[in-house]
């Protein structure tokens, strides 16, 4: 039986874009799949003609540039003030077009409890106000954070961004394109 997510698929394909070769191996390691998992992923990769396979380890190719770039997901380094997150490690992601769908944040908090992460932090736009939902206003609250965010995200009122976190950087990670992906 294969355990993986949309997540794993995600990262793994995320991983191989910034054009450095892989080994299989490697690759689940980061992922944070088993080699069974990894070798499924990379079957339906090369079906799909993402990927080439060479002994010198694995390389996306444009068809899997092209498909990543479609995906209105991208992750971000972010680290909020301290009590918005739990966690030694967190990872952010932005999510563009879905910010009108965030109510209180629950549902990517739920999404990250599920991938086994201790939670997720939403950060939404609303009225101009950087908030984490449903009223904490980052711009009040925080203002040097809110401009970093602000600066590094180019959020917009119709995107939302998303911070997994966890025990370890793979579970952070697995949380927030998760719930990412709920969204989606």
């Amino acid at each position: 039986m294969f355990r993986f997510s949309d997540a794993n698929v995600y990262y793994a394909l995320y991983l191989l874009a910034d054009g450095k070769r892989l080994g299989r191996k490697r690759l689940a390691e980061l992922v944070g799949v088993g080699e069974g998992s990894m070798r499924r992923i990379l079957e339906k990769f090369r079906d799909w003609n993402f990927i080439t396979i060479k002994q010198t380890g694995i390389s996306i190719t444009k068809a899997g540039l092209v498909f990543l770039d479609q995906i209105p997901v991208r992750l971000m380094d972010i680290k909020l003030s301290e009590g918005s997150t739990v966690g030694e490690f967190s990872q952010g992601v932005i999510v563009y077009g879905v910010g009108n769908r965030i109510v209180n944040g629950m549902e990517q908090r739920d999404a990250g409890i599920k991938a086994g992460a201790f939670g997720c932090t939403t950060v939404v736009l609303r009225d101009g106000k950087l908030m984490i939902p449903p009223d904490w206003n980052l711009d009040e609250q925080s203002p040097e954070l809110a401009y970093k965010i602000r600066k590094e995200s180019g959020i917009t009122a119709d995107d939302a961004i998303i911070v997994g976190s966890g025990p370890t950087k793979v579970v952070a990670i697995e949380a927030a394109l998760n719930a990412a992906f709920e969204l989606l």
